[in-house]
């Protein structure tokens, strides 16, 4: 979906507050209340459609105009046990008037499809958030299954909150019983009612979601129709109870952008994007060599889309098989890429460094989970950072580019081509299982606006010999960027030697020669501490003594942490890293410019450890490895005692 905005862009502040105002309708009709912000936590069984009911709520928020955040969390069980707590499933959706930058930390609305998804998740409503439960599945075998001796819907537990019962199977059965449909599968489409309720609640737009549902179920045209119906009757049953007495609106978020077409994106959509806007201003094929790992999969799904782009994807039998060809794919002057999350990397570590050795151009993209090992493969973390950095063995360095938003997975892919592309490397792109699945609005760049990343490979001889004779040499780098130059195979006269074991500077020819295993060890090292990267930019309008420094995934939390703070009237300045090395020239500087320096992450100290030993500066630390992304106010919280303190 994509919406038109155009006006200028303005910043919000950061602040909870939620009702900014009252319109009355005409009488007899339901009142309306004007919201700035809204949460809401779709919750159900892994089978009941959370995911698409979310994300369909999403697209028509995104196609309304406002700004908005999402966080999916789903079981890694492709079909976890109904009516756990393991096997729920969420998916919670920020959207506002304003600009935003998280999901939020509590939800104003929980739709909870069953007693296992109220358990799970009324612990993090605040009190006075509306619950809208499903009483059907309020059965005693189901509430004995989580632990609930009473139902929660009687014994008053529930007090704090407007409660809305509602029995959605049985109202989603009785407005399909004009279709030719068992119990069972007019039950499955008890999610669509909900939606549809919500979206009356919140004012959402309907064609969109109905066009889907055609279009999902276009070889099923029963099972569309029954779908748009229960769809349909529940906005109607919105519209005539008199549970719900008011719904409520959040205006489009007409000045939180600058102007340009807008689409809601996820991180690994935008990725994939980028991707392929970096092979075409490139102009070289893109190449996926991929295995099938959560997060990054969707990713190999995506791009396999794209044949008419010239991209190209193998799924390979393995990790080891997809990063392979994915080096030989480089070699044959593709723009090579391989995606996987932190097990695949350790598999991959022996190729990356047959990479650096080769000096070829290979993007790895690692969307980072839960670890170690299997770990939690559906939950978010940012430990792979170390890995990326010294995963390997022998000296093998490697740029590393971190996006910070889900959006900003497209540009960063643009950047970490450059870097490969222009330096002759291997690049590390570390994304997370928060911004892979996660969504916000992202606005189409036109094509003049993207970063040449043209390439010219060898054509002919480089070198001349004493003997006056014209040789080509494959490790001839360039003065600026120290790199090597690009052959294809096939180019006549440019055959030369690749494989693992150390070269001979210039000629890469097998070299055993210690002095020259010194030289090439401290060139590569060299290559990449050259690499051209931006200075860090600091946000510090008030003169500061504490800095906020974050990468990757963690600029959301903090950034709306930063806005937090400063409506109170504190001091802090806040900087983000996307590349995390070589590291911006100006860091040290900027470290040592300020008294105490903050390194929230989602690991136990990785960035924190490489700051403190490169720069030897007495950074703090705070860290989180729950599976879940900070929130904006308990970062708030510990930034305010660093300020303090």
């Amino acid at each position: 979906m994509t919406s038109q905005v155009s006006s200028p862009a303005e910043q919000a502040d950061g602040t909870d507050e939620t009702v900014v105002g009252a319109q009355r309708k005409p009488v007899g009709a339901k009142d309306v209340r004007r919201l700035d912000r809204v949460i809401i936590r779709f919750a159900g069984d892994s089978g009941d459609g959370m995911q698409l009911t979310g994300d369909r709520f999403t697209s028509e928020t995104a196609s309304f105009g406002n700004d908005l955040s999402t966080l999916p969390n789903f079981p890694a069980e492709i079909r976890a046990p109904a009516g756990t707590l393991p096997g729920v499933s969420s998916f919670q959706l920020h959207f506002a008037d304003h600009d935003i930058l998280t999901p939020g930390d509590a939800p104003n609305v929980l739709v909870a499809m069953n007693p296992a998804a109220l358990k799970a998740n009324v612990g993090d409503l605040p009190r006075g958030a509306e619950i809208i439960v499903n009483t059907d599945e309020f059965t005693k075998r189901a509430m004995q299954k989580v632990g609930y001796d009473t139902s929660p819907l009687e014994d008053g537990s529930l007090d704090g909150y407007h409660l809305h019962p509602v029995p959605l199977t049985t109202l989603t059965v009785e407005a399909l019983k004009e279709f030719d449909l068992s119990r069972k599968e007019a039950e499955r489409s008890k999610n669509m009612f909900a939606l549809g309720l919500l979206s009356w609640m919140y004012h959402r737009p309907t064609e969109g979601t109905e066009k889907f549902l055609k279009s999902k179920f276009a070889k099923k045209p029963d099972i569309a129709a029954a779908n748009i119906a229960a769809y349909r009757a529940g906005w109607n049953f919105g519209e005539t109870t008199e549970d719900f007495a008011v719904s409520y609106e959040v205006a489009p978020a007409a000045t939180a952008f600058p102007p340009g077409t807008y689409r809601n994106i996820s991180g690994n959509l935008a990725l994939a994007y980028g991707l392929i806007a970096s092979s075409r201003q490139a102009d070289l094929p893109l190449f996926l060599g991929s295995y099938p790992i959560t997060p990054a999969s969707d990713i190999l799904h995506e791009l396999s889309r794209h044949k008419n782009f010239g991209v190209r994807t193998f799924q390979a039998e393995d990790e080891i098989a997809g990063i392979g060809a994915a080096l030989g794919a480089a070699f044959g002057g593709s723009l090579a890429v391989t995606t996987t999350s932190g097990p695949g990397v350790a598999l991959k570590s022996e190729t990356i460094g047959l990479a650096v050795s080769l000096e070829l151009p290979l993007l790895v993209v690692d969307i980072q989970r839960g670890g170690p090992s299997t770990g939690l493969p559906t939950k978010t973390e940012q430990a792979d950072l170390l890995q990326a950095m010294y995963g390997r063995n022998g000296e093998a360095p490697v740029p590393v580019v971190a996006p910070r938003t889900p959006a900003d997975c497209f540009d960063a892919a643009l950047e970490a081509a450059r870097i490969a592309l222009t330096y002759r490397t291997p690049v590390f792109l570390l994304s997370d299982g928060y911004l892979a699945n996660g969504s916000e609005p992202w606005r189409i760049p036109e094509v003049d606006e993207l970063p040449d990343l043209a390439v010219r490979f060898a054509q002919g001889p480089n070198h001349t010999l004493d003997d006056g004779t014209e040789v080509f040499w494959p490790y001839k780098r360039d003065p600026h960027t120290l790199a090597r130059p690009w052959a294809v195979p096939g180019t006549p006269g440019l055959e030369h030697r690749i494989g693992g074991i150390e070269k001979q500077d210039g000629t890469g020819n097998i070299s055993y020669d210690p002095a020259n295993h010194d030289f090439m060890v401290r060139t590569r090292q060299a290559k990449i501490d050259g690499i051209d990267v931006p200075d860090l930019e600091v946000d510090d309008p008030d003169g500061a003594k504490a800095l906020v420094l974050g990468w990757g995934s963690t600029y959301g939390p903090i950034t709306a942490a930063v806005r937090r703070i400063r409506k109170e009237g504190g001091r802090i300045a806040q900087a983000h890293l996307r590349h995390l090395n070589p590291f911006p020239p100006n860091l040290g500087a900027v470290l040592k410019s300020y008294d105490k320096v903050v390194i929230p992450e989602m690991n136990l100290g990785q960035l924190a450890t490489l700051i403190r030993a490169k720069y030897l500066v007495d950074a703090a630390s705070y860290n989180q490895v729950n599976g879940m992304p900070f929130k904006a106010e308990q970062l708030a919280t510990v930034l305010k005692e660093a300020i303090d303190g």
